[in-house]
């Protein structure tokens, strides 16, 4: 798998890791990053169906 790098700022960070954890929705930072990347490109891709934008 790539690893990606990127500066974040802090008060994000700080924000997600609320939601990481034992017990928690993610496991990690990273899973929680992986699942909004995932979730912006499943909303961009409605965007484009409903302009007809569809990448074949």
């Amino acid at each position: 798998m790539p690893k990606v790098s990127l500066d974040m700022p802090l008060q994000i960070v700080e924000d997600l890791k609320k939601h990481v954890g034992d017990e928690k929705k993610y496991v990690s930072l990273a899973d929680a990053i992986r699942t909004a990347c995932r979730k912006l490109l499943d909303q961009l891709d409605e965007i484009d169906a409903r302009h007809g934008r569809l990448e074949e």
